[in-house]
């Protein structure tokens, strides 16, 4: 799966498309360990764009959590930005709304994570 990783300001922004499940969770796995491995050693912060993701499984949930674990452990700082309805419903009924900052909008969830990134975003 494509993360589509972009930088905006001292923010990683990552961007997966389609259904994030038991067919797509590793390639979504050993994609994103890398990115987070080198946003948290250079202190940038990390949001997840779900505005291209149609679906997500307790599989790919599992990844969302570890990548929260990671972030917690190393300081790092993480969000999520955009969710279509249905994976909006799905992160509220399991209760990753509780382990994540969830925003409605990328900028909304660029201006938490780094303001200089959000005024970054605005002009592009």
């Amino acid at each position: 799966m494509n993360l589509n990783p972009r930088s905006i300001g001292d923010v990683l922004v990552l961007a997966p498309a389609g259904r994030l499940d038991h067919e797509s969770v590793d390639a979504f796995r050993s994609g994103l360990q890398p990115e987070l491995d080198a946003a948290f050693a250079a202190g940038r912060g990390v949001l997840f764009d779900l505005s291209g993701l149609e679906y997500v499984s307790s599989a790919g949930l599992r990844c969302f959590m570890l990548a929260a674990k990671q972030a917690n452990a190393r300081n790092g700082r993480m969000a999520v930005a955009g969710a279509r309805p249905v994976v909006a419903e799905i992160f509220e009924i399991s209760r990753f709304n509780m382990v994540f900052r969830v925003f409605p909008a990328v900028r909304e969830g660029l201006d938490y994570l780094s303001p200089g990134a959000a005024a970054a975003y605005g002009r592009r």
